[in-house]
This record gives C-alpha cells, structure tokens and sequence, in this order.
C-alpha cells in the first residue's frame, strides 16, 4: 500500500494537510492518526474539555521529569488523541501569535513566516463570523465566533481589568493584540470546531484521501537518506505504508521529534545511549522546548452567578442541556476560559510578555480536582507568553511503546519567575478592582498568608502548570547559520529527502 503522501498525525496541522494536500484529484493521501475517530459528544460540546482533561482514551496524559525549579514536581501534560487532535480537547481560544514574533521567524533566516506573509494564510483559514476586515477572513474551514451565552462574570473581569488600567479590545487578532476583553473562540453554533470538523469532515469521503484510525506510528521507513514510509501498529498488528512523494510528520512537539528519534534521526550520542542505530546525526531534534508557564488565583464568589458545581448549577443543568441541544446556547457551550487580557509585566516589555484567562468556576490541577469545582468562585490564570527556560524531548528506550522523557526546565532562566511575579501581582490588582466588589469573597489560592515577594516566588513553584503550548522541539532555521536547527523554512528535515515536520515543534 503506497500513497503520494504520508501524514503521521490527525490534529491541529495534520488534518489541514490531508484537507489541502487531497485537493488535488490525481495526488493520494494517507492520514495515520493513533487515537480513535473523534465520535465522543464530549469532544464537541465545550464544556466537555473538563472531561477530556481525565479521559484515558482520547488523551496522551504526558508527564514531565521532576522539574528541578518546580521542587521535582513531574507535572501533567494534556494531549489531544483523536482526530483534530488537541483542537478537540483545548479551550477553542482563538488567538494568533504577536506580529512581532512571526517577523522575528523571518528574521531569525525563515523566508516567507513574517506576519505580512502569514496574515493571508490566517484570512484564508478564517470564517469569521464578525465579517471580513483587513486582518479576517470569511467562508473559511475554521469558524470564528463570539461566545453564545457568557457568563456575566466575565463583563465583570473586563471592567476590573479596565480598572487595572488595561485598555479595552474587542478583537485581539486585530490591530493591537494588547489590552482586556471577550475572547473569541473556535465554535459554530455553540459546538467546538475543530480542525478535524473544519477540515476533515467536509472531505472525508475524497476517493484519494485515506483516513486510518487507531494507528501509531513507530518509526519512518528510510531507503538511504529519503524517506519512503512509515511503519505503525494498527489492531495488534505491524503494517507498513509507502510515500512515493514525501512524509509529513504533524504528530505534535512531543511526537514528531521522537518519531525521529526512533527512525534515528537525531544527535548521535543521545541515540546510541538508548540503542537506536543512527541514520541521520541532527542534534537539534528534541532540543529547543518551551512552553507556557501558567499560574491560577482562585476568588470565592459571594453571589450566586459563577459555573461552580452547586445546587443551583446542578439543577439549571438539565435545563440548560435541553438548551444546548436545541439551541446551542447557556453554559455547556462555556470554554472556561472566556475573558482575556493580554498587557507587559513592565514598561520596558517590547512587546506583550502576559496573558491572563478568566474563568468563571473554580478551577485547580487542570480542573481533575473534582471536589474543588464545588461552590461558587472564579479564576483568573496568568503565564509568561515569553519564557527564556529551554528543555528538550529524549527517549527513554529504543520500544516505540516507552514514554518519551519530557524535560521542561521550567524557571530555570532567572529572568522567568520575576516575569511570573510581576503577571501574578497585576492579577491581584484586577481581582481587587472595584467592579468585583459585589461579587467578592475570601482568596481561596492562594490566600491571604501569601504576601511578599519571596512567598510568591514561592508559591509559583509549588504550584504553576502547563497551560499547554509546547513548541520548538524541530525547530525551523538556516541550518548554516543554526547548528539546532532541523528544517528549512519550508519545513523540510535537513540533511533528508522526502520528509518535512508541519506542527507546533518548528515554531523556532
């Protein structure tokens, strides 16, 4: 069995390609994607997210090593597994990187990812519901809406943040990515909108594009220095499939770089200590991780208006799912996370380096903590948009079947705590705004005994999570220019033929 192209993953990127990739009539496509058809009706209904955070099935359920700023904590780290992959499991927050970051790409020797080359691509993904404008598009696979039915702590939190001295934004994928307001999100009709519902159910049915579910890639098949295939296990057996123009890894950036690993492409040293014969010597595959850093405040709220777990939530909820179902409105279509505000930790920021989420429950350890949803509250989340720590992805054996060792190295630069403590003192400062005053009760995290500067330090250790951006493990770059670099700017492995990385891990 042998397709023009092989596309290892059906998530975010992997479900755009097999929609793009398959239009053209006389070019065959194969999409594996490990996890089940994304069939579950938790996956579309937003509130579902906080069951997909404890399903064992259609999630990865990563864990970090012991992170070494973080008192060894080995911290969870969520993984969409299904078709649309974690675009079936996040909080659909629609929010494009900062113009800046996308023009430092193309600094960094990336022809064409400057944000005046990507914003068409943006325009073009977009049905955005508000109408078309310089920086949005219509009638795209990807719908764009405002929230249905918020709650209306959230109008709370934007006048507390407007307080705080932030600058209102209605549209923060707009002319300015800074100030508080509404996110918008990923939904059509209240219901998530995946990629694989954007863009690979209005195509599942090509002739020339084949979908196989339930198949985990174990390595890519090589002849010399091209890649030919790919070898994965699907219902208890080893099958193999050939690509007679390229394969395109779109596993994500834990994934990719250990699907790389495992076909031995990778820095040499770190290959052999684990026992895979070396076919390529890249040292930067794995290396090169970051990610979000993201803490929680949590607020009792004295009024009965938040989406706690209580008597009142209990009782509106067969109401509400009768709601849902008809109409696509009330709180099952809720993200969590609805209000937004994204500002500098000091006036010498260049560019924005905090994002806050407002959510209007309770909400801890990545809401697993039944129990704590329970009574009436809200949250108000913070993270460093730009950290300075770097960690790596590495195998821990030579078995397709052993988790990967995940190393964030969380606050290991210095410089990322003191961003943390500055995002986590503004978040005090809009949750003791006025506007909550009539909603306002005791700080339950992390309360009143957490004052100074070295117990939030402190507490930030203890306590940050993941707020589930990891990127870089591939990361793009001239090879000549960067010895870490493991594609080009049009995505191709250096070094290899027939083979590029199209995911989150080549954000450099």
């Amino acid at each position: 069995m042998a397709f023009d192209y092989v596309v290892v993953g059906g998530g975010s990127a992997g479900c755009v390609l097999a929609n793009r990739l398959s239009e053209e009539r006389d070019v065959t496509v194969c999409l594996l994607e490990a996890g089940p058809p994304d069939r579950h009706p938790l996956i579309h209904m937003p509130m579902g997210i906080i069951w997909m955070m404890r399903s064992k099935t259609l999630n990865w359920n990563f864990y970090t090593e012991g992170e070494p700023e973080m008192g060894g904590r080995r911290m969870f780290w969520p993984r969409g597994r299904t078709l649309g992959g974690s675009s079936s499991s996040n909080a659909m927050c629609y929010l494009r990187g900062h113009p800046a970051d996308y023009d430092e790409w193309a600094a960094l020797g990336n022809p064409g990812w400057s944000f005046a080359d990507v914003l068409p691509y943006f325009k073009r993904s977009e049905n955005q519901e508000r109408g078309a404008s310089p920086y949005h598009g219509t009638g795209g696979p990807l719908n764009v809406a405002d929230l249905r039915s918020p709650n209306r702590l959230t109008d709370v939190f934007i006048d507390a943040g407007l307080e705080a001295g932030l600058a209102f934004n209605k549209d923060f994928n707009g002319e300015s990515p800074e100030g508080v307001g509404p996110f918008q999100v990923t939904q059509k009709g209240g219901r998530r909108c995946s990629t694989a519902r954007g863009y690979l159910k209005p195509v599942h049915s090509r002739p020339n594009l084949t979908v196989i579910t339930d198949a985990y890639a174990t390595r890519v098949l090589f002849e010399g220095k091209r890649a030919v295939g790919v070898e994965y296990r699907h219902q208890g057996a080893l099958r193999k499939v050939g690509a007679k123009r390229e394969v395109v890894l779109s596993a994500g950036s834990i994934q990719s770089p250990r699907l790389l690993m495992l076909s031995g492409v990778g820095d040499r040293q770190l290959l052999e200590e684990t026992g895979v014969e070396v076919r390529h010597h890249l040292p930067g595959v794995g290396q090169n991780l970051q990610d979000h850093l993201d803490i929680i405040l949590v607020q009792a709220c004295t009024r009965p208006v938040s989406y706690g777990v209580t008597w009142r939530t209990v009782l509106r909820g067969g109401v509400d799912l009768v709601r849902y179902a008809h109409s696509g409105r009330g709180m099952f279509t809720t993200n969590g996370a609805e209000g937004c505000a994204v500002a500098r930790s000091s006036p010498g920021e260049t560019r924005p380096d905090l994002q806050f989420h407002f959510s209007p429950g309770k909400l801890r350890d990545h809401a697993r903590d039944l129990l704590f949803l329970c009574g009436e509250g809200y949250s108000l989340h913070v993270c460093n948009l730009r950290p300075k720590s770097r960690g790596d992805i590495r195998l821990t054996s030579a078995d397709p079947a052993a988790p990967p060792a995940i190393r964030a190295n969380y606050l290991t630069h210095p410089d990322d705590v003191e961003h943390m403590l500055r995002g986590f003192k503004l978040a005090r400062r809009i949750l003791g705004a006025s506007a909550f005053a009539p909603y306002r009760g005791v700080e339950i995290v992390p309360g009143d005994k957490v004052q100074s500067d070295d117990e939030i330090r402190d507490f930030i250790r203890a306590k940050a999570e993941t707020i589930y951006h990891p990127i870089g493990t591939c990361k793009m770059g001239d090879a000549t220019r960067d010895p870490l670099a493991v594609v080009d700017a049009r995505l191709r492995v250096h070094g290899l033929d027939g083979l590029r990385v199209v995911d989150a891990s080549i954000m450099p």
